[in-house]
């Protein structure tokens, strides 16, 4: 067997290794100051046993101790130590080695001579390893242990511990007689790795004869897991042409056996790499760490977009024949890189726009692009470069097919261009990838033809603003107002006319657009704001289809002194004594400033009434104050006229009349009621009377009123009469079929059969009970109708009749029901058995004779006993 020098094995000397210096007679093997023995070299171990012996020194005492270690050539790869102690005690490093009757003994205790008692020192027990998987038989025996007492008194062994007494039990026991103690079933490494138990020893009694001592018992990893994947299929990416060595993905699998043994340390391989394109092998993985990496160059997404690499992972360090195995597949996805440019599919397109159109598109680029649609790799983006300074196209990108849409965004001109020759280029949103170089097929040249339409005339100046003064006469030439065809190729003529004129003040000439005017201009109209009047005239070609356009022309109004001033109030109220009030005058005038004030105030000569009861005081240039001359003045109105003349040039003068209401005041200057009305010129008399004819009109009214309330009382009152010519009864409805017909199914025919109140009025013979006939009960009292109806009383004249004759028992009409006692047989006629009924029967029909002459046949027919 070959050692190596960097194999060691624990060598656990003494109880306390504090101080203890470790010497060996071998040179190839040393101990270290933990215990822990190792080769100095690597050498050959003979294939029965290496044997050296061991010194162990205790620095403060000088106590020593020798021990004889073997190393024995076991089956298995691990080796296997015994060592003897000098005074005869055993300890077993590998138990499950050694045989079976092998003694673990107890430490031992001594006496001092100062009466201290103290721990000799003794070997440490080493673990105890036993192999999980073991097939028995069970239980199977792992070592004995033995107290030196033993040979002196009985001893009972026990252990205590998880795997003992404690969950999950009774794994280990023992011969509490022998000290041999057993594995009870299968261990496993993967449930439990180790155990701790302790070992205790007592008399017949009970009584503890020896320290419990510890017993660690390892199971041992057998390879009896397989590695498992995280995941069964792993998804990474690696863009296309990348370098061989480019990190893809890492895939792990872990093992359950013990991985610092061959069998969970796992490695990795790559089975198989589907498709083999462009080689075989163009991935590889780090054995050891899962990594997969690209390993050669050629990764092209256009060929190849997708690679399904099936890994496997081995335990055992990979070795195929001892390990266990498992397999996971890991999709690796070429990613796009943008090593393709976009190129055009032909290098020259061509359009054709209408003039003056915008948003239209007028030509569509096609390109193709090898990369990944729909990535930015793939997105076109088209620039003109050359072909259009006055920037009227651009190039928008179709979003779903990738095309360039050529657009006209500013309107072209076919008298100014009537082509255009334009260079586009394309290009992607992302960045050619490095080393890509544009193609030659990038650009392409796009020929764009404009056609002349028929444009509408302009006004060159529009608004125009011309400035004239108000009051020029009618037919006055203003200004020409001409518009310009911007047709140059066509020969066209223009046409003008109005369009808007809201006071209908101008004329335009239709063939030359001279603008006259039709009435005379005022700056004070409705129709002038801000001193300006406002027209809108019409331009319109004769072209195929016409095209007309508008232009709008201002006047500007400069003002004259065409208005005379105005004065304020026109009515006012002043007190008949002077002093005591007087009434502030305004001047108002519609012209502007300098044709307006200051104003002056002053009072006509005629009439000399005027001057002489009233004098008048400017105040400032717009205002005045009117007041009387004279100490008293009658009540009553007064017209006043006062002249007023403004500032123009020249200036004009306005005479204004204002109604002034001279009345008595009380102290504070206010006019009293009776003098407001004395000032009306209404005496006491008048007054007087204009009261009495008020209560005596409010008299009439309460007297109306009265005798309305009566009258409707008197008219409920009042029984209703019923016109004989209106009676109902004289009157006969012809049928097409006897008994009323269908029409007649809407009345009530219940209120037209007799009652059985008055059964003791009427006397039938037995058999048939006739209603058609005139009752011979009472009459009914009916409301008697007004001989002049009053409109409100009609609907309640009607109400009371219709409830009147609902409830009457002997009201017509008559002949709309027939009941019989017996329908008779032998014919299909209801009415005409009926009536033979009726005739065997010995009615009386004399009482037909008072219908008419239309009835006395019938009546002759059946009074007469005659069958039909």
């Amino acid at each position: 067997m070959l050692w190596s020098s960097g194999l060691q094995v624990k060598f656990s000397s003494c109880v306390d290794t504090k101080g203890t210096q470790y010497e060996t007679n071998s040179l190839d093997f040393k101990v270290r100051a933990d215990g822990t023995v190792f080769a100095t070299r690597e050498l050959k171990i003979p294939s029965e046993q290496v044997a050296f012996t061991v010194t162990a020194r205790e620095r403060q005492s000088a106590e020593q101790w020798d021990a004889m270690v073997r190393l024995l050539v076991a089956q298995t790869s691990s080796s296997s130590a015994h060592s003897e102690h000098k005074k005869g005690k055993t300890v077993a490093l590998d138990p499950s080695q050694l045989p079976k009757d092998t003694l673990l003994p107890w430490p031992q205790q001594h006496q001092s001579s100062g009466g201290l008692r103290r721990q000799k020192r003794d070997w440490v027990i080493p673990p105890i390893n036993v192999p999980e998987n073991s097939r028995g038989p069970f239980p199977q025996q792992l070592v004995r242990i033995r107290s030196d007492k033993d040979n002196d008194i009985p001893i009972r062994y026990s252990i205590t511990g998880v795997g003992a007494d404690q969950p999950p039990m009774e794994v280990f026991n023992i011969d509490s007689m022998s000290g041999r103690m057993y594995v009870t079933r299968p261990m496993d490494r993967e449930e439990r790795a180790s155990y701790h138990l302790r070992a205790h020893a007592v008399d017949m009694n009970g009584n503890k004869v020896e320290n419990p001592i510890d017993l660690y018992i390892y199971v041992i990893d057998m390879n009896d897991n397989r590695p498992e994947f995280i995941n069964q299929v792993y998804n990474g990416s690696v863009d296309e042409g990348s370098k061989p060595g480019t990190y893809v993905m890492t895939v792990t699998a872990n093992d359950a056996d013990d991985s610092t043994t061959a069998n969970g340390m796992v490695r990795y391989r790559i089975v198989t790499q589907t498709p083999q394109s462009p080689s075989q092998n163009m991935f590889t993985i780090n054995s050891e760490t899962g990594d997969i990496v690209t390993v050669a160059a050629g990764l092209d997404r256009e060929k190849v977009q997708q690679y399904t690499v099936i890994v496997q992972a081995t335990d055992m360090e990979g070795n195929l024949n001892y390990g266990l195995s498992n397999t996971a597949t890991a999709i690796i996805t070429v990613t796009d890189v943008n090593d393709n440019p976009p190129e055009f599919t032909t290098s020259t397109f061509a359009g054709e726009v209408p003039e003056n159109r915008i948003e239209t598109v007028v030509a569509n680029l096609t390109v193709m692009d090898r990369d990944q649609p729909h990535s930015p790799n793939w997105n076109a983006v088209y620039r003109i470069i050359s072909g259009d300074p006055s920037g009227h196209f651009s190039v928008r990108t179709d979003p779903v097919t990738n095309e360039g849409m050529v657009t006209v965004v500013k309107a072209v001109d076919y008298e100014l261009n009537r082509a255009f020759m334009l260079t586009v280029m394309v290009s992607n949103q992302a960045p050619l990838a490095s080393g890509i170089q544009m193609s030659f097929q990038s650009t392409a040249g796009v020929t764009i033809s404009v056609t002349d339409v028929n444009e509408a005339p302009y006004f060159p100046s529009n608004h125009k603003l011309i400035r004239l003064e108000e009051g020029v006469p009618a037919g006055t030439a203003l200004t020409t107002f001409s518009a310009v065809d911007p047709d140059r190729f066509m020969q066209q003529a223009v046409r003008y006319s109005k369009l808007s004129d809201p006071a209908n003040w101008l004329h335009i000439n239709t063939s030359n657009g001279q603008i006259t005017t039709a009435a005379v201009l005022d700056r004070e109209s409705l129709y002038t704001k801000n001193n300006v009047y406002e027209a809108t005239f019409l331009a319109a070609d004769n072209g195929i289809p016409p095209a007309s356009g508008t232009g709008t022309l201002q006047l500007y109004l400069i003002d004259i002194n065409d208005n005379a001033p105005q004065l304020l109030p026109k009515e006012a109220q002043i007190c008949e004594r002077p002093g005591l009030n007087a009434i502030n005058i305004t001047a108002a005038d519609a012209d502007m400033d300098p044709n307006i004030g200051p104003y002056v105030f002053e009072l006509p000569f005629i009439p000399t009434t005027v001057r002489k009861n009233w004098t008048i005081t400017r105040l400032n240039g717009d205002y005045a104050q009117l007041s009387l001359r004279i100490l008293y003045l009658e009540a009553g109105v007064y017209d006043v006229p006062i002249i007023v003349t403004d500032s123009g040039n020249p200036p004009l003068s306005n005479t204004s009349v204002i109604k002034v209401k001279v009345c008595p005041c009380d102290e504070n200057g206010d006019c009293t009621t009776v003098g407001a009305v004395a000032a009306a010129g209404l005496g006491t008399g008048a007054i007087v009377a204009i009261l009495i004819c008020i209560v005596i009109l409010l008299t009439m009214v309460l007297l109306f009123v009265v005798w309305m309330k009566r009258r409707e009382k008197e008219r409920h009152t009042k029984q209703l009469l019923i016109d004989p010519e209106d009676d109902v009864r004289d009157n006969i409805l012809k049928y097409d079929e006897e008994g009323g017909g269908e029409e007649d199914q809407d009345y009530d025919l219940s209120q037209l059969q007799q009652p059985e109140a008055m059964e003791h009025v009427l006397s039938k013979a037995p058999g048939v009970r006739r209603v058609d006939e005139r009752p011979v009960g009472a009459e009914p009292q009916y409301p008697v109708r007004p001989v002049v109806p009053h409109p409100g009383d009609i609907g309640d004249f009607i109400n009371e009749g219709l409830r009147a004759a609902d409830n009457d028992p002997t009201a017509p009409p008559y002949d709309s029901l027939l009941v019989f006692d017996y329908e008779g047989s032998g014919s299909t006629a209801g009415s005409v058995s009926s009536l033979n009924s009726s005739s065997s029967g010995d009615q009386d029909y004399d009482y037909l004779n008072d219908w008419g002459p239309r009835f006395k046949k019938l009546a002759d027919m059946y009074g007469g006993g005659e069958e039909d």
